[in-house]
């Protein structure tokens, strides 16, 4: 009997090693690698290629077709639509929505679909295709298998229009005899899945696990081999849903989706900003809305401070949806330049929706509604704020500050905070606009 052959794999980072050792020499991690079996074709590799060596110049540009999905939310974050051919890989939190959205995008789609599930069994994916209560597509096929041979022997014979795979840690190759979601195994399932989708021209979705740390579970070269890379991500106690690309090879990656969960799956949330600014019918101290920008698209959410006395020693500094660190930043930039003194006061900040955003526009919005509240004065509900906060006090400008005046201007608000060192068209726009140099200057005009 032939002796297997073995090697050494990294599961964090798919390092592979001739033998054990106690750290991975790539990574750094300790006690990641893992013995697995592997069975190495004999077969010489062919010296003929047909390609050859061609000039820039010369390149012929094609422009790539798409196919419109349903969802104009997953469009915008593709870049215009699906890309025939392309290999996408979606990863998210357990039950954040990612076969939900595949499974929604299936059956709204008029095209042959194939769903192949290593995860449910068939009567499972009808039960919740029953409670999205969307459109039943005709042509959508369900395939539950793990061995990938047999998936692409299928996939072959019914040639779909587009195929989903859920997930790519469940399948398992012939020519690997390790267990399924092993390194090896997802590059070598992921090697045929994209050689597949290439030579045939059907475009592939793919569901991939995650890390404890947010990290699409198995070797980095996956997110490399594939064409694009999606992040499904959000708070599980909220309702809303992100969906952003990490990598697109046909688009941009600024873009982002917003859904929103409900009962019969997830819904398109057209108008964030509506959504997201709380309606109240008095004024209260302590919030502010920020005009912020995620990727291309202007959107306003609202700022909630609360500031209170210290019961203990040492102050708290809480904040959810916000940078701790550039909290505590923006209240001693306060402290030593407008000279309030925080020093002995707890301080909790709060982005409303479970949003998550790192744009340094929302300083302005987050200084407004931490004095709001240290002052016990409330901000008017028709002010908006954009700008950033320098360490000696400078309101520093933001970027495409138009786009931001025009949403705000659109959602009916009357005046906006912002840098007098942006630079704006000449002209007229229907909001107030309060240019403001240092941090100073915004507490006399604010208050």
């Amino acid at each position: 009997m032939a002796k297997l052959k073995t090697q050494y794999f990294c599961q964090n980072c798919g390092a592979q090693y001739s033998q054990w050792h106690g750290q991975c020499k790539t990574c750094g991690e300790w006690n990641t690698l893992v013995e697995e079996i592997v069975e190495k074709s004999t077969k010489s590799v062919a010296t003929k290629s047909k390609s050859s060596i061609i000039n820039i110049i010369e390149v012929e540009t094609n422009e790539e077709p798409r196919i419109k999905t349903p969802s104009e939310e997953l469009d915008r974050v593709l870049g215009g639509g699906i890309v025939l051919g392309s290999v996408t890989l979606i990863g998210g939190e357990p039950g954040i929505g990612k076969s939900t959205l595949l499974l929604q995008l299936a059956l709204k789609m008029k095209k042959k679909i194939l769903y192949v599930s290593g995860e449910e069994s068939a009567s499972q994916i009808k039960m919740r295709a029953d409670r999205l209560a969307e459109v039943k597509n005709p042509n959508c096929f369900l395939f539950t298998e793990t061995n990938v041979e047999k998936i692409l022997h299928e996939a072959k014979k019914l040639m779909p229009d587009f195929m989903i795979i859920d997930s790519i840690q469940t399948l398992q190759s012939q020519l690997i005899e390790s267990s399924p979601g092993t390194v090896s195994q997802i590059r070598e399932c992921s090697n045929e899945i994209i050689k597949f989708a290439k030579e045939n021209n059907i475009p592939v979705f793919l569901v991939g696990h995650i890390t404890k740390d947010g990290q699409i579970a198995g070797p980095k070269v996956l997110e490399h081999m594939v064409d694009v890379v999606l992040n499904f991500d959000g708070d599980r106690n909220h309702l809303f849903r992100l969906l952003r690309a990490n990598k697109n090879r046909f688009g941009s990656t600024s873009e982002i989706g917003i859904y929103e969960m409900i009962s019969q799956g997830l819904k398109e949330i057209k108008n964030p900003s509506e959504i997201l600014i709380t309606k109240k019918s008095e004024e209260l101290s302590g919030n502010s809305v920020a005009v912020t920008l995620e990727g291309n698209r202007p959107m306003l959410l609202e700022i909630q401070a609360l500031v209170s006395t210290a019961v203990y020693g040492t102050p708290q500094r809480s904040s959810t949806g916000f940078d701790a660190k550039r909290l505590n930043m923006l209240l001693a930039v306060l402290e030593k330049r407008a000279g309030f003194q925080l020093g002995s006061k707890d301080v909790f900040l709060n982005i409303t929706g479970g949003i998550k955003t790192d744009d340094p526009a929302l300083d302005l919005a987050v200084v407004a509604s931490i004095l709001s509240s240290n002052e016990d004065i409330a901000i008017p509900e028709h002010y908006c704020f954009a700008g950033e906060i320098g360490l000696s006090g400078e309101i520093r400008p933001v970027a495409q500050a138009e786009q931001r005046i025009t949403e705000a201007e659109k959602l009916g608000y009357e005046k906006i905070f912002i840098s007098n060192l942006n630079k704006l068209p000449k002209r007229k726009f229907g909001i107030k606009i309060e240019e403001i140099s240092k941090i100073e200057d915004f507490v006399e005009r604010l208050f």
